[in-house]
């Protein structure tokens, strides 16, 4: 390949890389439009942003290092000092965004287990009522669901009971399964959260931090 050739490539993986690390600015920016560090919600995004789009502004400083590598294989350059500058900055905003993500999936556990033991509290209140029903107690609903036109009319009063009893534990049963979903959800999001968002900004804070002493030493 002829030194021309080398160059283009140069100024291709340059240009490629500046616009990659760009695009992270813009995403960035919108979000400033909106300025509220008092949000909790608005931190949080600001984190999500952060780091599932970082790996693409690491790819981009990539680029523009090694574009610069292939015209000046040594020596500190201006473009090299800027992937540094850029590589610290970013290291930096890792950093920021781990207690950021943790406090994020605190509040998120909070939240969900709340929901959860409310969830919890009706499902074991519905158990006691189905438990304790007195023969009154059923009949009342017996009536409801004959006026509701739910109830077979030539069923016994017997029948009737046990067909109220039965409704009753279907509805019980169908609770139970609802938070046994949710439970599985609230796992899978807050393993995510941990994995997928604290996990992956402090994999990215040291991968810039390579990229910084790569591009200034």
């Amino acid at each position: 390949m002829s030194t021309a050739s080398f160059g283009r490539l140069g100024d291709l993986l340059r240009w490629i890389g500046l616009t990659l690390v760009v695009l992270l600015g813009l995403q960035l920016l919108v979000l400033l439009t909106g300025f509220n560090w008092s949000d909790e919600a608005y931190r949080q995004l600001v984190v999500q942003v952060l780091v599932t789009q970082a790996p693409m502004a690491l790819v981009g400083l990539l680029l523009m290092l090694v574009g610069g590598r292939i015209d000046q294989p040594s020596g500190r350059t201006p473009l090299r000092i800027v992937v540094g500058v850029l590589s610290i900055v970013l290291a930096v905003a890792m950093v920021v965004a781990v207690p950021l993500s943790i406090s994020g999936d605190r509040v998120l556990s909070e939240q969900t287990d709340q929901q959860l033991a409310s969830g919890k509290g009706q499902l074991e209140q519905m158990r006691s009522q189905m438990a304790t029903a007195s023969p009154e107690a059923l009949d009342q609903v017996v009536m409801q669901a004959e006026q509701a036109g739910q109830m077979p009319a030539q069923a016994t009063p017997q029948q009737k009971r046990d067909l109220v009893k039965q409704l009753m534990a279907q509805q019980v049963k169908r609770v139970e399964d609802q938070l046994n979903q949710q439970q599985k959800a609230r796992d899978l999001t807050v393993n995510q959260r941990r994995i997928g968002g604290t996990g992956t900004a402090v994999v990215m804070a040291i991968a810039f931090v390579l990229v910084a002493l790569v591009a200034l030493i």
